[in-house]
Order: structure tokens, then C-alpha cells, then sequence
């Protein structure tokens, strides 16, 4: 098992999104844009989420060819976002944000399934490899607020773009699964229309899109609702930081978490605390004290959800069909961050930060209600215990 080349390519995708979801808003702040229009453009690539996968895990199930679709989708991710050289106007930034993004959504989900298909009969020790990818976004958003009090924000674009370089470069030292060659995946099993229909399957989505509705203000705003509170951007940096940090402690604990707890309680949990940590986040972002609680949240938040949502794919989909599973989880998150980014813009100014952290909180509780409902506590038809 290629332990530390699947590492360095999950270090340098999530290093990625430590460049863009904080400083994103910051730099599009910076080129002079509204609330408003930063909502629409954080959208955009979420939206994109939305069709990509999809097409891309389809094409992935067909042909087999998963390494050379990430290797593909990582090359031109970093074409479409150069374009930003070009220009910087709203219009030609909604092509650079649709067209990096239609690539990006293309390479994660196909190498969730690589990743997997390495780890054959040890799943668990999933989460050990997708730590490095919190070790990148923590480095990321360190030294990219670090840089950005020196030097300010003028240099965003060109750092982006050298991450991007370091994906499609780790991407091909990346060596292929048995199979990637042959002419299309085996696809045993029920069809993705029968898995659909299975109700634990329907519900985990609905809580997985809520889930990421209940983020949106937070990748939306956090930085620029630090800065409004006087954070500095190293500190906004530190405090990203944090939550990855916690994330990070969570995933070495998953393997024993997931064998004393079912997946169910451990979704049904990351619900809760999400719920309770927008409604903080609202309200008292203000103190220090709390907010470094806030953020150390971030481990059940994301950390304990995505690792139970893997586990949950990885259980409820048979291997010719792990391709859609992965890309509807990352679709449907999509449909669910675009809804967030949409009215966290439209809510911000004339609402405020409170009023919006509190409909994120609604969201996630919201979803936790439904799981808690939907999923039963006892064996399914698909002889897959999620109690």
C-alpha cells in the first residue's frame, strides 16, 4: 500500500482548499467586490460540485480509468484558474471560478476510490492517510496569513496556481490500482437507481447536503468576519489552523472511534455539534476563549462526518459503483455549500453575522433530526449495520 504517495497527493489537494476557502473572500474583498457578488462567486464553484462529479464518476465506473481522470482533472484545474492573469472583472471571474471548478470536483471523488481500493480489506486506515491532507491546509493557511500581513494579497493568485502545480505532480507518482488498465470497472450488484431507493442511503444524502448548507457562512465569511472583529490575518491563519489541528487528533482516533461507535451515532453526533457551534460562532466569536472552543469543534464538524460518510459510502455501494457513491456525497455537498454561500451573501449585510450563524445552526439541527428519524437503529435489507 502506497502509503506516502497517497498522503502527498491528499497533502497538496487540501492544501488547496486552505488557500481558497480562507482567503478567497479576502482577495475577492480585496478586489473591491460586495458581500453580495463574493456569495455569488463563492457559489459558483459549489454549484459546479453539483454536475461535475457525477459526469466524472459515471466516466469513472465505465472505464476503469480513475488515475487518469485525477491526473487529467488536476491539469486542467490549474489552466482554467490561470486564466485569473488575464483579467479580474466579475464576468471573466465567473468563467475562471466555473471552468478551474468543473476540473477540480473531477479528481477528489475518484481518489477516494483509488485510495480505497489500495487499502483493500483495511478501511480503516483511511483516515491515517486523509490526515496529511489537514497537515497541508494547516500549513497553507499559516503561512499564506503569515505572508498576506507582510505583504498583502496581490500575490494570491500566482500561490494558488503553485499548489495546483504540487497536485497534478503528486498525482503522477501516484501508482495505479489493479484494474485502472482494463476497459471499464466490474459493476457486480444492484444498480445506482436501486441503491437510491434504499432509505438509509436517501436520508444520509439529504443530511449530507443540510450538512454543508449549515457551513456555508462559515466558509463564506469566517475571515472576513475575523477581520471585522479585529483579528489580525495571522491569527485568522492560527485559528483556521486550530480547527484543522483538532480535525487531525480526531481522524487518528476514527479507527477506535468507528469500532466502539456505529456510523449512525457518530453522524448523528457531528450533527449536534455543529448545530452548537454556529450558534456560538454567532454570538461570541467576540472572546478569544470561546472561539478557540469554536474552532476546536471543527473536529466533529467535518473531521468525524467525513470519515463517517466515507464509511457509510464505502458500506452502502459495491465497488463497481463506488465511483457515483463518492461523486453524489461530493454533488450533493455541493448543492448544499452553494445554497450556504448564496444566502450567507445575500444575509450578511443587511441581517448580520448573528442572524446568519443562527440559520446555519437551524440547517445542521435540521439534518440531525432527520438521521436520527430516518435511519433505524437495526439491520438493513442491504446487510449493512449503520446502528
Amino acid at each position: 500500500m502506497p502509503y506516502w504517495r497517497l498522503s502527498n497527493f491528499y497533502f497538496f489537494y487540501f492544501a488547496l482548499l486552505g488557500a481558497v476557502a480562507p482567503f478567497m473572500p479576502l482577495y475577492l474583498e480585496y478586489l473591491g467586490f460586495s458581500p453580495a457578488r463574493i456569495g455569488e462567486l463563492l457559489a459558483l464553484p459549489m454549484l459546479m460540485r453539483c454536475l461535475a462529479p457525477n459526469l466524472w464518476g459515471w466516466l469513472g465506473d465505465r472505464t476503469g480509468r480513475r488515475l487518469l481522470i485525477v491526473r487529467w482533472g488536476a491539469l486542467l484545474t490549474l489552466a482554467g484558474f490561470a486564466l485569473i492573469f488575464i483579467r479580474q472583472d466579475y464576468g471573466w471571474l465567473v468563467l475562471v471560478m466555473l471552468l478551474h471548478a468543473f476540473f477540480w470536483h473531477a479528481i477528489l471523488p475518484q481518489f477516494e476510490v483509488l485510495t480505497f481500493t489500495h487499502l483493500r480489506h483495511q478501511p480503516e486506515r483511511y483516515s491515517k492517510i486523509r490526515v496529511w491532507g489537514s497537515v497541508g491546509f494547516i500549513v497553507t493557511v499559516v503561512l499564506m496569513g503569515w505572508s498576506f500581513d507582510l505583504y498583502g494579497l496581490g500575490g494570491y493568485p500566482l500561490l494558488v496556481c503553485l499548489i495546483m502545480l504540487g497536485i497534478l505532480a503528486s498525482s503522477m507518482l501516484v501508482p495505479a490500482t489493479a484494474g485502472e488498465y482494463s476497459r471499464r470497472t466490474h459493476a457486480a450488484g444492484d444498480g445506482i437507481r436501486t441503491i437510491l431507493q434504499r432509505r438509509p442511503v436517501w436520508i444520509f444524502y439529504l443530511g449530507v447536503m443540510l450538512m454543508q448548507v449549515s457551513h456555508g457562512p462559515y466558509y463564506s465569511f469566517l475571515s472576513i468576519y475575523l477581520g471585522e472583529l479585529g483579528y489580525s490575518r495571522t491569527v485568522t491563519g492560527w485559528l483556521w489552523s486550530l480547527g484543522v489541528l483538532a480535525e487531525i487528533v480526531l481522524f487518528l482516533l476514527m479507527p477506535r472511534i468507528l469500532l466502539r461507535f456505529s456510523v449512525r451515532q457518530v453522524l448523528l453526533a457531528s450533527f449536534a455539534l455543529a448545530a452548537l457551534r454556529w450558534l456560538m460562532l454567532g454570538h461570541l466569536a467576540d472572546q478569544i476563549i470561546w472561539l478557540l472552543l469554536i474552532q476546536l469543534l471543527h473536529a466533529a464538524t467535518f473531521g468525524s462526518f467525513h470519515t463517517g460518510a466515507m464509511q457509510f459510502v464505502q458500506q452502502q455501494f459495491p465497488v463497481g459503483r463506488q465511483g457515483m457513491g463518492q461523486a453524489l456525497y461530493v454533488s450533493l455537498s455541493g448543492v448544499g455549500a452553494a445554497v450556504g454561500a448564496l444566502y450567507a451573501g445575500y444575509l450578511w449585510q443587511p441581517a448580520g453575522p448573528a442572524t446568519t450563524f443562527t440559520v446555519a445552526s437551524a440547517a445542521a439541527a435540521l439534518a440531525g433530526v432527520i438521521l436520527f428519524f430516518g435511519l433505524r437503529r437495526e439491520q438493513h435489507e442491504s446487510s449493512v449495520c449503520i446502528s
